[in-house]
């Protein structure tokens, strides 16, 4: 039975600091591919990565930025990155990217792909707003970790991983406030609207493909259930 998924890409797949990652471009564009032709269909919601950041990390060199003009950086850098997404996907995708998640899409196309829409919050807002507003229940939070822990486990050796949690918990962990560039699993404001909606949050490893085809066939799969 064909299915509707809504997926956050994170920008660090996509645009690590390294540059542009050709080879995570050509997997995903190939898994999304096969399984547009078996009758699914994709939302895909495209983050920054370090081309936001890079660009909010120079304009903060020059002079000093409030949180708006940075968030707007932030959302450029998502819609550069989600014309590259388009680009890649031609004909099969639809031929506008979605800039307001809260709007009716009317399409044929099987693969919708939508940039950052508001300053005040990440792609992982517009992501539960897509899924709000097209009957989606889940959504698959794409990152470059394999889990989300209880703490950062770059600075904090006795993180623990989480494999299930729910969303009293999870926002304690990533807290109530925003701010551009924020590097969080699902950001604070997504968090708390995603909770209100009852949404679950799928996180994993967007560059492990055979564990991402696992996810969407609906089998065991490595990664973080939020709900």
């Amino acid at each position: 039975m064909p299915k509707t998924f809504v997926l956050s890409v994170g920008g660090s797949l996509i645009v690590p600091a390294i540059g542009i990652d050709v080879n995570f471009l050509r997997h995903f564009r190939s898994l999304i591919l096969k399984q547009v032709r078996a009758g699914h269909k994709f939302y895909l919601i495209i983050g920054g990565g370090a081309t936001a950041r890079q660009y909010i990390k120079a304009a903060q060199g020059v002079i000093k930025l409030q949180a708006g003009p940075r968030d707007w950086l932030g959302i450029s850098a998502t819609r550069l990155n989600a014309q590259l997404i388009k680009t890649i996907f031609g004909s099969w995708a639809h031929d506008e990217i979605i800039i307001d998640p809260t709007k009716k899409i009317k399409t044929t196309k099987n693969i919708i792909i939508i940039s950052g829409y508001q300053p005040g919050a990440s792609t992982d807002y517009a992501t539960v707003l897509i899924a709000k507003h097209n009957g989606a229940n889940t959504v698959i939070n794409l990152s470059n970790i394999d889990y989300a822990y209880d703490k950062d486990p770059r600075q904090f050796t006795d993180a623990k991983k989480l494999k299930q949690v729910a969303w009293p918990e999870f926002q304690k962990i990533v807290g109530t406030k925003w701010r551009p560039g924020l590097n969080a699993p699902f950001d604070p404001i997504a968090s708390r609207a995603a909770a209100k909606n009852g949404l679950k949050v799928i996180i994993i490893n967007g560059r492990k493909i055979k564990n991402l085809t696992a996810c969407l066939a609906g089998g065991k799969f490595k990664g973080t259930i939020i709900s």
